[in-house]
């Protein structure tokens, strides 16, 4: 600032003025003014609006708006109309012109003030005002003195306010502007929200910071404790449980049979530092030592593997601004689904999410408020990374970082931050901190290539093959040898992998099993934790919610639904890919081998034996329960496997299975469950389960008769069924209306099938193609004694390549339409080239209803894809079309069942019954697959008053293309000569 422009601070580069050192965040007994609640507010168009003695103690704001803080003021009004302003989201793209350090001069401006009272004896010569997080910059003025200015929005800025805090009656004024020279480098995936968007409080400081140094060493079981302090009087230290009482913090001290902090076991020693004044600070004391060892990462000698998530703060109606009851939610739900790591994408979370991750156990890589993303499209010119004219608040953000969250111990890495390209601002942060903390591997993966200032060999969605080379230390060359030889040295991390946007992520399994391959991997962190989704209202008239995203507020530039790739719906539901992941990152894995009878159960924790878990066995036939029990499993080392021989109540189960003699399939399942409430999830929890087929079904022949197809007035019967006699269309089977089935190659396009980070997305191809337009035109019904032969073929306008289709229908002749069987054989030959491959492949039909119960025997309960599969568990279950409906926040494929046996779908008129032969995927929708398709959000897809009903022999796999690589060979789904079988019957 200066005094020919008082608003220089806005475009200046440097990070603030008026600001005291950074610190730790930490509680203290010392008193406490919080100033959350609600403020006066005013929004200003830009500089030439503003309100000129906005910090004047005496002026008057009573015709001011009230406003939340903390809060992000585009979000309020929300699910209605937004009141000041409106959210915009871009992925990479600056919504303003890229001419840095300058920002718009139309600088939408947030104006607030608070008063607040100042009781006494409240020690004001001490005074500290700290705000949490403020988006993007902003002044501060108290009892109408100038404080300062500051940037770096998700950092904590703090204030010296003892010589403006007075007795009694205070007015704080905050001007925070929506653009600033920080803003280039906040250029973060997510939506641009503005505001005091966290906690501000006036509190006492006495001491002023301290850094807990606890140490693990893994050969003696030995901790060592030293505590640096900086205080204005002596302090002590005080742990009791270590027999440590009123020493010096500074240390050393050597305390013996330590239990170290990690993921699975974060045992928290609770400590407190006293100061001569009187002063307490509870301490949360994890002593654990992170290494890199010939070249895996360590911690307390143990590799890890990071089963993580990236994690941006988000809640649908308040934005970034988040309770620490919906921290708690995100932490819970990541235990419970067996993650163990995090990445605190773009940015320091909220403080007290660390320390919920210190208390529930979790890894975090804490990032930096760092990206400059939006100067890729313009080949990196003038980024900030590589200019000195901003090394200074790189290095102020650095330091805020590390000085902030030092203590946590769930904090194992230090990352810089993300997507900005390569620079020596970027090399400083990196030398800055390991001149502070040396205890800590520092990563950023932008410096991939060479590897020069980081500790970790980070990649981003690269595909399996390039993996496993990884994995195996013959990734390619760096153009310097000795960069190379660097980087080989080095652990490596998939910072970001999986894509979760939309219906996906597909292959998880297939990375995990490379991971698990080479030690080399630590394992990554799926993109992303949760969909960003701002809850929306339709209207007036029949509101209905729904999630909005980019350019439902009429951006000017905009990702679309690009910020819908989480794990988690926005009302933090998780989504089937959510179970997926579950599922493959199990920490035991179960395997039953019924040719041995026995059980392996292999430990995959780093430090927890499988004490802590109960074992479970079912045996099911065709899904009805046979037998069920505790299954003892010795207690297994981390690494180790068990070998269990089945227990005599498996084999009655069985043999009682045998008697029963029902043709099903018989299936044993074991489960692991927690043995006693963890902080996290009560006993009972599942954590891992497998399933083993142990006894097939007889593989005698169905006596099945043909009846002949009878030709009549405008309809051919075959036993039950009808069928048009022009179109050859299945009417009606027994009481049922039924209308196809056809041949049915498309799908409503996935996010993995529309968007590719890596070449032409799968959809334009196929679009390209007309696969969304084929026309079925029937050639020939043919009737005969044997049953009904239709023949058609499927082919888009102006094209020659086409689909030739034989559907060949008989009927078991039977007096009895309940007991009736009518099979349908298609045979499906391409006729001309095929270059693209099909989306799905099967045959599509409708009846009548608005809903229905659904009842099937094969994998579930849940979705699943042939490359997204692996968390559904084979046995009966049951549901209705409206529940097997996954409300994805843009519409798109959903739903499907994989490898189903046979299903009973039963409306008001009847019962459907589908057999596969021997399985068929089965999907069943109250709206159509153009309807679908059309769709752009939830509330656009209205039921049509049919069931459509998709029986598919196989789909394309979902891949990850949308961030990542795309399906992989075997789940390519390409267009040869196929037949598939599927039996229909019907009763009341």
């Amino acid at each position: 600032m200066t005094d020919l422009d008082p608003y220089a601070y806005v475009e200046d580069r440097s990070p603030g003025t008026g600001r005291l050192r950074p610190r730790a965040a930490f509680a203290t007994d010392l008193p406490t003014i919080a100033l959350d609640g609600d403020w006066r507010f005013r929004l200003a168009s830009g500089l030439d609006d503003l309100t000129g003695d906005l910090a004047a103690p005496e002026f008057d704001d009573s015709a001011w708006d009230l406003l939340a803080v903390p809060s992000c003021w585009q979000m309020t009004g929300l699910p209605g109309k937004p009141r000041y302003g409106a959210p915009a989201y871009t992925n990479i793209l600056y919504p303003f012109p890229v001419d840095p350090p300058r920002v718009p001069r139309q600088n939408p401006t947030g104006e607030y003030r608070r008063e607040f009272d100042v009781p006494d004896g409240f020690p004001a010569s001490t005074a500290v005002l700290r705000f949490e997080g403020v988006d993007s910059a902003f002044a501060v003025w108290l009892n109408g003195i100038r404080l300062g200015d500051g940037k770096g929005s998700r950092l904590t800025t703090e204030f010296d306010a003892s010589t403006a805090l007075r007795p009694g009656r205070n007015v704080l004024a905050v001007r925070v502007h929506q653009w600033s020279s920080g803003s280039y480098l906040e250029d973060q995936d997510m939506w641009w929200l503005s505001g005091i968007f966290r906690s501000v409080s006036v509190t006492a400081r006495g001491v002023e910071d301290f850094f807990v140094h606890a140490a693990y060493d893994h050969t003696t079981g030995q901790g060592t404790l030293a505590v640096d302090v900086t205080a204005p009087t002596p302090v002590t230290l005080s742990v009791p449980e270590l027999g440590i009482s009123g020493v010096d913090p500074a240390g050393p001290h050597l305390i013996d049979s330590i239990e170290p902090w990690s993921d699975e076991q974060p045992r928290l020693y609770a400590g407190e530092l006293l100061s001569e004044t009187g002063e307490r600070i509870p301490l949360r004391i994890g002593f654990r030592t992170v290494a890199v060892v010939d070249g895996v990462l360590t911690a307390n000698g143990s590799p890890i593997s990071l089963r993580g998530v990236n994690r941006h703060e988000w809640h649908p109606l308040t934005g970034r601004t988040l309770t620490e009851d919906t921290m708690l939610t995100d932490v819970l739900l990541m235990k419970r689904h067996n993650i163990n790591a995090v990445r605190t994408s773009h940015y320091p979370p909220d403080h007290r999410f660390l320390d919920l991750c210190d208390e529930h156990g979790l890894w975090v890589f804490c990032e930096g408020d760092l990206e400059t993303h939006g100067f890729e499209p313009g080949g990196w010119r003038r980024n900030p990374s590589d200019d000195p004219a901003w090394r200074e608040a790189y290095l102020d953000r650095t330091e805020r970082l590390v000085e902030r969250d030092k203590n946590h111990p769930s904090v194992v890495v230090w990352s810089l931050g993300n997507e900005s390209g390569t620079g020596a601002n970027l090399a400083a942060s990196a030398a800055w901190i390991r001149q502070r903390d040396n205890s800590r591997p520092i990563h950023y993966e932008g410096d991939w290539a060479s590897c020069a200032y980081v500790d970790l060999y980070s990649r981003m969605y690269i595909g399996v093959d390039e993996l496993a080379a990884v994995g195996r230390g013959q990734e390619a060359p760096t153009a310097d040898p000795a960069d190379d030889a660097h980087r080989r040295a080095l652990p490596a991390v998939l910072c970001e992998y999986g894509h979760a946007m939309g219906t996906g992520p597909g292959g998880l399994s297939e990375y995990h099993q490379v991971i698990e391959a080479h030690p080399r991997l630590a394992g990554g962190f799926i993109w992303e934790w949760i969909d960003h989704g701002i809850a929306r209202i339709t209207g007036q008239e029949d509101p209905r919610t729904f999630y909005a995203y980019g350019g439902d507020f009429g951006e000017e530039v905009h990702d679309g639904n690009f910020v819908a790739d989480g794990l988690l719906f926005p009302d933090r539901t998780p989504s089937p890919g959510l179970v997926e992941y579950k599922k493959v990152i199990e920490p035991v894995r179960i395997r039953i081998d019924p040719a041995a009878r026995q059980i392996d159960v292999r430990n995959l924790h780093h430090v927890r034996d499988s004490g802590y878990l109960d074992f479970r066995w079912t045996v099911e036939d065709g899904g009805e329960p046979m037998g069920c029990g505790i299954l003892t499993v010795p207690v297994t080392a981390p690494g180790g496997t068990a070998t269990v021989a089945w227990p005599a109540d498996v084999t009655d189960a069985l043999d009682a299975a045998r008697k029963n003699d029902s043709g099903h399939e018989v299936w044993l399942t074991v489960t692991a469950v927690l043995a006693a409430d963890e902080s996290w999830a009560e006993a009972g929890h599942e954590i891992a389960w497998g399933q083993g087929l142990v006894m097939a079904p007889a593989a005698a022949p169905v006596p099945f008769t043909p009846a002949p197809a009878i030709t009549h007035d405008g309809y051919v019967a075959l036993g039950p069924a009808r069928f048009d006699a022009r179109t050859g269309l299945l009417t009606r089977l027994g009481d049922l209306e039924l209308d196809g089935p056809r041949l049915d190659i498309w799908r409503a396009p996935l996010d993995n099938d529309l968007l590719s980070a890596f070449g032409e997305p799968q959809a334009d191809a196929w679009f390209a193609a007309g696969l969304h337009r084929m026309r079925h035109d029937v050639l020939s019904v043919e009737p005969d004694v044997s049953g009904l032969t239709v023949i058609a073929r499927l082919a888009a306008a102006g094209s020659s390549s086409g689909l030739g289709v034989v559907y060949h229908w008989t009927a078991c002749d039977t007096s009895h339409a309940d007991q009736a069987r009518l099979r349908l054989e298609t045979v499906v030959t391409p006729d001309g080239p095929w270059p693209v491959p099909l989306p799905r492949l099967g045959v599509a039909m409708s009846l009548p209803g608005t809903d229905a119960d659904v009842e099937w025997f094969g994998p579930g309960p849940g979705e699943a894809y042939r490359d997204s599969r692996t968390a559904a568990r084979v046995g009966r279950h049951r549901s209705t079309v409206s529940a097997m409906q996954i409300s994805h926040v843009r519409p798109q494929e959903n739903g499907n069942r994989h490898q189903v046996r046979h299903a009973r779908i039963t409306t008001p008129d009847g019962t459907l019954l589908i057999t596969g032969n021997p399985v068929i995927d089965l999907t069943v929708r109250p709206w159509s697959t153009e309807a679908l398709t059309a769709a752009t959000h939830q509330h656009d897809l209205v039921r049509d008053g049919s069931l459509h009903l998709h029986l598919d022999h196989a789909h394309h796999g979902l891949g990850s293309a949308a961030c990542g690589p795309g399906p992989s060979a075997p789940d390519v789904l390409a267009a040869v000569t196929t037949a598939f079988g599927v039996e229909f019957g019907s009763s009341r």
